[in-house]
């Protein structure tokens, strides 16, 4: 039986993984009770006694954790921004580096929920040579509110709550935001995107949309959709040529799910390009648990939810 310690099961990614893992009778949880989570002692033991360890923690402690972790035989799964752009670390989105680098990693940085979205829909793109890296690419992204954490969830779900919850919020208005790093490295570009993350008055879902004019593809839209075509086959991300809903695109349409969809929608002179999927799922637990499975041998899909199911 494989032991999983998650470093940090109090906040919202924390939580979610014990959930999922709870039930599964493969994993055998090392739990430390409120009195200990925080005493250095007690983590480095459990970070040395898991096969497995999850760090739900704010980038200072996730560097903490890992020197705590040193020399042990943990696989360490980091879902915090600080190791994202390691050489140290995989980058821990098996579509792009491959199941095997996963697997034969002991250290797997998790990507951040926007970034996933954007990395997913640019990277295929920039590797293919149908955009270039030095393209100046603007990134729109709507997310649910659980993606800002228990005092943003508390805030939303108040009962008196402000009045300017009840409509979408732009936020990273100075063009600092911290997955802009991660976004610009794995895609190997040579500019910062411009990015617009914008939260919204639902739980769960995301929707990250590139807007791109086609003068600016080396090819066309079709040749955009062949790329998505053969690059995700898998059953975590995957191409839908015929999505939308009437004329929309819902950014709530893969709440509670744990895989992806891509999606191209334009015509000869303007293309969108859209991932949909859920902040909390391919977002954050669910990949962190996919990454988890490939790992461990296993149907990287166990514990997940996809299709719809």
């Amino acid at each position: 039986m494989t032991k999983v310690f998650i470093d940090g099961s109090a906040g919202t990614t924390g939580l979610r993984i014990y959930d999922r893992l709870t039930g599964r009778k493969d994993i055998e949880l090392i739990i430390l009770s409120d009195e200990f989570r925080k005493d250095p002692a007690k983590r480095k033991e459990a970070l040395n006694e898991a096969d497995i360890a999850f760090l739900c923690l704010p980038d200072d402690a996730a560097i903490e954790a890992v020197g705590l972790a040193e020399g042990a035989d943990t696989v360490i799964i980091d879902t915090s921004t600080a190791h994202r752009t390691s050489e140290q670390f995989i980058y821990g989105f098996p579509e792009i580096v491959g199941n095997s680098m996963i697997q034969n990693s002991k250290r797997i940085a998790n990507p951040g929920c926007h970034a996933s979205g954007f990395v997913a829909l640019i990277y295929p793109l920039v590797k293919a040579g149908l955009i270039s890296g030095d393209e100046k690419l603007t990134c729109f992204s709507l997310t649910g509110y659980s993606g800002g954490g228990k005092k943003m969830i508390a805030d939303y779900e108040s009962a008196d709550r402000s009045e300017l919850l009840k409509g979408p919020r732009q936020y990273g208005l100075t063009q600092q935001h911290k997955h802009l790093k991660e976004m610009k490295h794995v895609c190997g570009l040579t500019y910062n995107p411009l990015f617009s993350p914008i939260v919204a008055d639902f739980y769960s879902g995301m929707e990250v949309s590139v807007p791109i004019f086609a003068d600016s593809v080396k090819g066309t839209i079709e040749n955009i959709k062949e790329i998505y075509k053969e690059f995700y086959q898998g059953p975590m991300v995957h191409f839908d040529e015929d999505a939308d809903e009437a004329g929309f695109l819902s950014a709530a349409a893969f709440s509670m799910r744990d895989d992806m969809q891509i999606c191209v929608h334009g015509n000869d002179e303007r293309i969108i390009l859209t991932s949909r999927f859920d902040n909390l799922g391919k977002g954050a637990s669910g990949s962190a648990i996919q990454n988890m499975n490939i790992v461990l041998g296993l149907d990287e899909t166990t514990g997940l939810v996809t299709g719809g199911k």
